[in-house]
């Protein structure tokens, strides 16, 4: 089961500042989330997808840059970010 757009809205109205706001780092960072957590999932199913898990590493490259480009610009949104999502730095 791949990302469905009722996600998608949900995690970018919970996360983002307007009602379409893709861009903004906490929005992005959030859906990175997801699809880790989902990728993670798949993986412990199927390890031996090496597919999968060379795009799992890229998306936590991904969402590494983001969260310390987030923590360079706006240290209070880089830690409200880390605790609604659970991440650890």
């Amino acid at each position: 089961m791949r990302l469905t757009t009722e996600t998608k809205k949900e995690i970018i109205k919970k996360y983002g500042r307007k009602e379409k706001d893709t861009g903004s780092p906490e929005t992005q960072i959030a859906l990175f989330t997801e699809k880790i957590n989902y990728l993670t999932g798949h993986l412990q199913a199927v390890p031996k997808d090496v597919a999968t898990q060379r795009s799992l590493i890229n998306l936590v490259g991904k969402r590494k840059a983001l969260i310390n480009y987030l923590q360079k610009k706006d240290i209070t949104r880089y830690r409200k970010i880390l605790t609604d999502l659970n991440i650890r730095k």
